[in-house]
C-alpha cells in the first residue's frame, strides 16, 4: 500500500524518523560491554577536538552532557566550565568517567545514570549549555527529547548526528554478502523535525579529516565498527576477506582506506 503526499508541509518527519529506527533492529548496543575499549577507539580521529572547538563555553557556564559516555567530551569541558552534569544509561561508562575525573582532580562533574531521552527540566534544572554528542541517532521519542533539551538550555544547544558517509564501508560490505543494511535516519530528517518545532539551527560538517588507521586486520575487526555479534561465522570470514581487500598499508605503516572516515554533522542553536 502506498500513499501520496501533496504538500511537503504535511510530512510528519518525526513519524518517519521513528519508522526508520524501528526497522533498524541493530540500533541498540551493549554500552556497558563496550565501555572499557570505547575511549581507545574514540581517539582514532579528531572528533572531540573539532567539537570542543565549536562549543562556546566560559568559566561561569553550567553544562549538561547527554550520553556522556566515559567522559571524552565531559572532562575537557569541565576544565572550562563552572560545572558539568553527565548523563548516561551505561553505569560502566560513568564509572570510567568518574575515575578519570578523580585522577585529574576534577571535582565539578556530577553524573546521572539514566536514559537521556527521559531527562526533563524538573529533574536536572536549567543549564546554560546542553550537549548531545553522538547520542541522539537511536532515540525513538525524538520530538519529546528535543523539546526537553531546548527547555533545559538557557544559552546554547549542541547536537551531533551521523553524516551521510559515516557507514559507507558497512553498506558496501553488506551489499557484497547480499544482506540488507538498514541505515539510521538521515540527519536531514532531524533538520526538518527541528524546523517543524520552530527551531532553526546552524548546520555544519565537523570535517573530522583523516582516515581511521589499524595495526592489523584483527584490530579493524574489533574496532566496534562492525557489530560482530550480529554476524554468523561465515559472514565474519567474509568480513575478514573484505577488510583484507580494501585496507592497504599507508605512509604511516598502518592499514587504512580512504572511505573509512568518521562523518559527523553538528547542529547548534542559540536560545
Amino acid at each position: 500500500m502506498s500513499f501520496q503526499i501533496n504538500d511537503p508541509e504535511d510530512i510528519d518527519w518525526a513519524y518517519f524518523w521513528a519508522k526508520k529506527l524501528e526497522s533498524k533492529k541493530d540500533r541498540s548496543k551493549d554500552w556497558n560491554k563496550a565501555a572499557p575499549n570505547f575511549g581507545k577507539s574514540a581517539k582514532k580521529d579528531d572528533y572531540h577536538t573539532k567539537l570542543i572547538e565549536r562549543i562556546d563555553v566560559c568559566k561561569d557556564d553550567t553544562l549538561l552532557d547527554l550520553g556522556c559516555g566515559e567522559g571524552s567530551i565531559t572532562i575537557p569541558l569541565a576544565k572550562k566550565a563552572k560545572s558539568v552534569t553527565g548523563v548516561d544509561s551505561a553505569y560502566k561508562m560513568l564509572e570510567i568517567l568518574n575515575e578519570k575525573a578523580a585522577n585529574d582532580n576534577i571535582d565539578n562533574i556530577k553524573t546521572i545514570e539514566k536514559d537521556l531521552s527521559l531527562i526533563t527540566l524538573d529533574e536536572v534544572g536549567k543549564h546554560d549549555i546542553v550537549i548531545a554528542s553522538r547520542s541522539l541517532n537511536g532515540i525513538l521519542n525524538i520530538t519529546e527529547t528535543i523539546s526537553n533539551i531546548n527547555e533545559i538550555a538557557d544559552k546554547y544547544v549542541y547536537i551531533t548526528l551521523f553524516g551521510p558517509n559515516n557507514w559507507k564501508l558497512e553498506k558496501d560490505f553488506y551489499q557484497s554478502i547480499k544482506k540488507d543494511y538498514v541505515e539510521f535516519p538521515s540527519h536531514r530528517y532531524f533538520f526538518n523535525i527541528l524546523v517543524d518545532m520552530g527551531i532553526y539551527p546552524n548546520v555544519e560538517n565537523l570535517n573530522i579529516g583523516h582516515e581511521r588507521e589499524y595495526e592489523s586486520i584483527e584490530e579493524a575487526l574489533e574496532s566496534g565498527k562492525w557489530r560482530l555479534e550480529l554476524l554468523d561465522d561465515d559472514e565474519k570470514d567474509a568480513l575478514y576477506k573484505y577488510l583484507e581487500d580494501i585496507l592497504e598499508e599507508n605512509e604511516n605503516g598502518k592499514l587504512s582506506n580512504p572511505d573509512d572516515k568518521a562523518d559527523w554533522v553538528l547542529y547548534w542553536w542559540k536560545k
